[in-house]
């Protein structure tokens, strides 16, 4: 019985992974403008919708496990460049920008190592995006569920 749950555990967290590249139904129908996103941000919550379990997803992005992320700190500028900064301080840069899909806007970025060029880098996270104004942002990362989906949902303020 333990090893079919950590089968299970393993096979789902895969499937994250190869979602957050892959174009999924989105929860949003609006085009979201590009500078709603430019600011700094700081991710408050990470919590979890459709059924899905918080130890469900081991890893986020492939850097911590999705509660780590709060309290992180995400630089985004006009440009593009960016970095994210969790609260034990480990830092990553990123790419970033905004696909707007048949089923809505979408927040795509990918991690930039030193040495890298964006243009050269061809793996990347692409998360739903259910609010993005001039003080919040939600984004979601969609995680399948059998025939549905669950979200890893992680909600932003303005940094002051």
């Amino acid at each position: 019985m333990k090893k079919l749950f950590q089968y299970t555990l393993a096979i789902l967290a895969l499937t994250v992974v190869i979602s957050a590249c892959s174009s999924t139904r989105s929860t949003t129908s609006s085009h979201v403008p590009r500078d709603r996103f430019v600011n700094t941000w700081v991710c408050n919550t990470v919590t979890y919708e459709g059924g899905l379990l918080p130890n469900a997803v081991q890893s986020a992005f492939d850097q911590a496990p999705p509660s780590a992320f709060v309290g992180s700190v995400w630089k985004l500028t006009n440009s593009g460049n960016g970095m994210y900064t969790l609260s034990n301080g480990t830092s990553q840069s990123i790419f970033w920008s905004v696909y707007e899909g048949p089923n809505g806007t979408q927040f795509q970025f990918k991690k930039i190592y030193e040495g890298d060029k964006a243009k050269n880098v061809t793996e990347g996270y692409r998360l739903d995006v259910g609010t993005a104004n001039k003080e919040t942002l939600v984004l979601k990362t969609p995680v399948p569920i059998g025939a549905q989906t669950g979200y890893v949902v992680y909600s932003f303020s303005k940094q002051k």
